[in-house]
């Protein structure tokens, strides 16, 4: 009681002859004393030995946000040394639990419906932004259909239609943009690939009709409801932000567009003209026999759009800031689609693509150094033992499962804060991407994957369904790229930047800069 006697004496030398105003400012921070004396004591003198151990902070319900929110991974390893594999963090006040390794992948991501939940984590942020009835607006069985029905989509068919389609998108940008006017010069890597991306992904996956609105009001209604991503909605999704308020009407807007489409196609017979995903969801009918509303296949539409966007934009832009580092490796893909595919470097195709060794390992590299989300939650249902240890999370704790931190551990890759494409040479490498074991979660057969240490599209029920269709997107633009340009980092400053964690989705820090100069093509 020493601690509390000697405040109560401070409060009383402080409040005597003061004014009304330094009364108030001087009981705030003594209140702001007390509560961290009182969160400090509590941590020293009140451990729960059945429990994860709890990382040390001064300030409640801040707790470790801060240093998290800098740099996930930076946080992550530090308490690993301090704690172990599984430790609990304060994150805005809820009790974080997180579980690292190969193992605590498996905990989590293959956790059991009845023990932890998605839904209730990430439907705050992203119910305003892809609309109700679909993904975590729905039922955890709906949700598996839904995700059923994407996947069917990204036939085979479809994947090989796409390829000639992202590859004009690319040509035309590089061709048409004013930043590639000159047969050489510098550009910004994250805005250029960002409009790559949505190019080549709304062409391909979303149609033509929808590619061709990028060109007018989409892309200003896409911008608005990107910022329905931003963290502070993790918290306040309904509050009467500026931010908010554009989210809101460009979801609207954005879901009467689609509906536009589907309509007009309806009206025109509904003949299938394409393979873009709008036809596939179009036909699509839920096991209880009802068809797919057209204003779901609208929000799904927007879903994939947005959850898509961010994660190929991220990465191919890493790849991008990876070879003007690597000039040696981005010769190399050069020179192997020649050897590969003919010298006179023939129009890609999907077969082809899938014959370029080293162009593949790139982007596997990439992700493997920069997985788009650091960060995989979920709410705990029920009491969970962890396997191995004396602890049980209980229910008011949610888990957090880390994977990039397994794809950035030297045990599983030597190394491994080097981008080293050829890694990934040796057989032993390439096992690290299959596994045996299939699962069915309402989708189809799948990969459990979560023993693998390499996991930049998650595991388990909630596994990213266009895993597909990324790869494909990302290793024809870097196909495509190469052929076009070579990249350098200006000023012989090889110093790559940094990351931005600033939202749900890691992505290099903005602007990030590279030299180019344009390929002379043999007529």
């Amino acid at each position: 009681m020493g601690v509390l006697a000697g405040i109560a004496d401070l409060l009383d030398y402080l409040f005597s002859g003061t004014s009304g105003a330094l009364l108030i400012l001087s009981g705030i921070i003594s209140f702001i004393v007390l509560a961290i004396v009182l969160n400090v004591l509590r941590q020293i003198l009140l451990k729960n030995p059945n429990e994860p151990p709890l990382v040390f902070h001064w300030v409640p319900f801040i707790g470790s946000t801060i240093s998290y929110g800098i740099d996930p991974y930076k946080f992550f390893f530090s308490c690993r040394e301090k704690y172990g594999d599984v430790f609990t963090f304060i994150l805005l006040g809820k009790k974080t639990t997180v579980c690292l390794g190969t193992k605590g992948n498996e905990f989590i991501l293959n956790g059991k419906l009845k023990d932890v939940n998605a839904e209730e984590i990430y439907t705050p942020l992203t119910t305003p932004v892809f609309g109700k009835g679909v993904v975590y607006d729905c039922p955890n069985a709906k949700l598996m259909e839904q995700k059923k029905f994407v996947k069917y989509g990204l036939t085979a068919e479809a994947l090989r239609s796409y390829v000639p389609l992202i590859v004009a998108e690319v040509t035309n940008f590089l061709e048409n943009n004013p930043a590639f006017r000159g047969s050489k010069g510098t550009f910004n890597v994250p805005a250029v690939m960002a409009e790559i991306t949505i190019y080549t992904a709304s062409r391909s996956l979303q149609g033509k009709e929808v590619r061709d609105k990028f060109d007018s009001s989409f892309a200003e209604l896409y911008h608005d409801l990107d910022m329905g991503f931003s963290p502070i909605n993790f918290m306040l999704p309904w509050a009467p932000l500026p931010h908010n308020k554009r989210r809101d009407f460009a979801q609207q807007k954005m879901a009467q567009t689609y509906t536009e489409i589907i309509k007009a196609r309806r009206d025109t017979g509904g003949e299938r003209t394409s393979e873009d995903m709008i036809w596939n969801l179009m036909g699509c009918v839920y096991k209880d026999g009802t068809p797919v509303p057209d204003i779901e296949v609208a929000h799904m539409m927007i879903a994939l759009l947005m959850a898509g966007q961010h994660s190929s934009s991220s990465t191919s832009a890493w790849i991008m800031l990876r070879l003007a580092q690597r000039p040696d490796i981005l010769e190399e893909l050069y020179e192997e689609q020649k050897s590969v595919l003919g010298e006179d470097l023939p129009p890609l195709t999907n077969d082809g693509l899938q014959r370029l060794t080293l162009n593949s390992q790139v982007v596997r590299e990439t992700l493997r150094m920069h997985a788009p989300i650091h960060s995989m939650m979920r709410k705990v249902k029920s009491p969970m033992p962890v396997q191995g240890t004396p602890y049980t999370v209980p229910t008011s704790h949610v888990l957090l499962s880390a994977p990039g931190v397994t794809s950035m551990s030297p045990e599983h890759f030597p190394n491994p804060a080097d981008w080293e494409p050829h890694r990934w040479d040796a057989a032993a490498m390439a096992k690290i991407e299959e596994e045996d074991e299939k699962i069915d979660y309402g989708y189809g057969l799948v990969s459990k994957g979560a023993s693998s240490p390499y996991l930049p599209f998650g595991a388990g029920r909630h596994r990213c369904i266009g895993e597909q269709f990324a790869y494909l997107q990302l290793g024809v633009i870097t196909a495509t790229m190469v052929r076009k340009l070579k990249l350098s980092m200006p000023s012989q400053n090889t110093k790559i930047v940094g990351t931005d964690y600033s939202s749900l989705f890691s992505r290099p820090l903005n602007p990030a800069i590279v030299c180019f100069e344009k390929r002379i093509e043999k007529l």
